[in-house]
């Protein structure tokens, strides 16, 4: 079943509600996103990329994280299929986004369920996993308006923060603590977060990976801390699920 061009099943004035509420649902976290793009944007060029180099890697790749652990790699003149690998390694939590959201959208044609895939973001699942999680029906009109709502919203925040980032990356100088400032900008995204205890494993086995594999070159830490985040997260949701199924 293909939708039409305007979802069925909701009113304009319904649709516009949904809406609505996604983007009230990403307000509190927009200052944080758009410090996050802005220090992202500023990173491109500081880091030596040309202005339009900067500008089609943030529209193209839209993700903080794997920009930012791809760029050193391309300094230091590392193979391509390692930065490549790397931006992979850094977004696998997508891929476990992209499970748990299918239900939702599978009624949707290839092109608009990969659209809806470029503008996942953490925050995006965040907000909407726990609205929905346990929905009866899934893949109603009201959640993908509400999906696009902070979906649309969120990019929207960041491509905006991080052009501004990059138009103003060659007069900002080297004296600001921008990395500072790009780590409480992460504060303030990650706390919310912590909701649960496979997320609670997933940030506690991130952080201490990432801390110890400082030394390692290539930022290759920070590889491996995405990979120890990801598998502390399965493993505890894993586990709190046999213990509920135990004690049934």
């Amino acid at each position: 079943m293909r939708p039409s061009a305007a979802v069925p099943g909701l009113s304009p004035q319904e649709r516009r509600a949904a809406v609505v509420a996604g983007l009230k649902a990403l307000a509190p976290t927009t200052i944080a996103i758009g410090v996050w793009g802005m220090v992202s944007g500023v990173a491109m060029v500081k880091i030596g990329l040309s202005q339009t180099l900067a500008l089609a890697m943030t529209f193209l790749v839209y993700a903080g994280s794997a920009q930012l652990a791809a760029l050193p790699l391309i300094v230091a003149g590392a193979p391509v299929w390692l930065v490549f690998a790397a931006g992979c390694v850094v977004n696998l939590r997508f891929v476990i986004f992209a499970a748990a959201l299918h239900p939702y959208f599978r009624r949707y044609s290839r092109w608009r369920r990969l659209g809806l895939g470029f503008l996942t973001s953490d925050i995006g699942f965040v907000l909407f996993m726990p609205r929905y999680g346990d929905a009866a029906v899934k893949g109603t009109p009201e959640q993908t308006w509400f999906f696009l709502g902070s979906a649309v919203g969120n990019w929207l925040t960041w491509q905006v923060c991080s052009v501004a980032g990059i138009l103003l990356g060659a007069v900002v100088p080297q004296s600001w603590s921008l990395e500072f400032a790009a780590v409480l900008a992460l504060i303030a995204i990650v706390v919310p977060m912590v909701a649960s205890w496979p997320v609670a494993a997933a940030v506690g086995a991130a952080s201490l990976v990432g801390w110890a594999g400082q030394p390692l070159p290539l930022r290759l830490g920070l590889v491996l801390a995405v990979v120890a985040g990801v598998w502390a997260g399965v493993a505890t949701e894993r586990a709190l699920e046999r213990r509920k199924e135990a004690g049934a």
